[in-house]
């Protein structure tokens, strides 16, 4: 039987993929950017000040149920949630393609992520500034960026959350964000204990394979 943190960890993972479908990405109203421009650089900024990173992470999933892990991040584009003991599930970006390993049911996923709204996050040397709204929020040290693709709304949407912090990289800190997928499941990640520079090598970002189901 799958377990009900497994599950979280897998839903999770899927609104992920739902957010990595390729796509063409479309620009705001002009309007929208001339007001957002400079919150929405200094994201950016922020973003790409980031070499490696590593932080402690809280997934709240439906339901208020909460898992934990250790996220690691290296640019470009890799990345790593490994949970708790107790969660079988591995998610790890390798530059290129976002792969989800269960090992519980052995089942594995890989999606691109290249041309996303989840390069965002993975590869912020795009122009977020062409797919990312600035949304309103009750702190003036607080900054809000909704990434998504207008023309396909059915892939879900990325909402990045900054807050100022000058010994951050760029002088703001990643402190999370918020995933909606297809089917309008909400996952939030809270990161805690934000560390930077650390040396992180690429093995990092390779994994156990699961184990093919043998045929009856």
């Amino acid at each position: 039987m799958t377990s009900l943190t497994s599950k979280t960890a897998r839903a999770f993972a899927v609104g992920l993929f739902a957010l990595a479908a390729p796509a063409a990405l479309v620009a705001p109203t002009v309007p929208a950017m001339a007001a957002s421009s400079g919150k929405l650089d200094q994201a950016v900024a922020a973003l790409r000040a980031i070499d490696t990173m590593k932080a402690s992470f809280t997934q709240i999933g439906r339901g208020g149920q909460r898992l934990t892990g250790t996220m690691t991040l290296k640019r470009p584009g890799k990345i790593r949630f490994q949970y708790q003991k107790d969660v079988p599930v591995l998610i790890v970006s390798d530059g290129s393609r976002l792969t989800m390993l269960d090992y519980e049911v052995n089942q594995k996923q890989v999606w691109p992520i290249k041309n996303s709204p989840l390069g965002a996050l993975l590869q912020p040397d795009g122009d977020i500034a062409r797919f990312g709204t600035l949304m309103p929020t009750n702190h003036p040290d607080v900054t809000s960026i909704r990434v998504r693709d207008t023309r396909h709304p059915e892939y879900g949407t990325l909402t990045l959350i900054f807050e100022k912090k000058a010994s951050a990289p760029g002088g703001m800190e990643l402190a999370g964000w918020v995933s909606v997928d297809a089917q309008n499941t909400v996952t939030k990640i809270l990161l805690d204990n934000q560390r930077y520079g650390m040396a992180v090598g690429n093995g990092t970002f390779t994994f156990k394979d699961v184990r093919a189901r043998k045929k009856r």
